[in-house]
């Protein structure tokens, strides 16, 4: 059977539990008046500026990966033909059997 709640259903909840929840809830409240805090902080802050050093070393960096990409690209192309090489003498040596 399943039991009614109403107004006259007692509920024990022993002190620890009680204290557990308060500090939890003063815990949360704490969080939640830092996060304010800090966001306010944040729109106050000037927005941080992209120097030319900074921008000229993304642009190095984003070169240099291009080109080793392009190595790379052209180092597979290589070992595809080495390897197609290798398939065809295969062939020619089953076929010969």
């Amino acid at each position: 059977m399943a039991k009614e709640i109403g107004e006259n259903t007692k509920i024990t909840i022993d002190l620890k539990t009680i204290g557990l929840a308060v500090g939890g809830l003063v815990m949360m409240i704490g969080m939640w008046f830092t996060l304010q805090a800090d966001i306010k902080e944040a729109k106050e802050l000037p927005e941080p500026e992209v120097g030319r050093t900074e921008y000229d070393l993304k642009d190095q960096m984003i070169r240099n990966t291009i080109i080793e990409t392009q190595k790379d690209v052209g180092e597979m192309k290589e070992e595809q033909k080495e390897m197609r090489q290798d398939v065809k003498n295969i062939e020619r040596m089953m076929m010969q059997k």
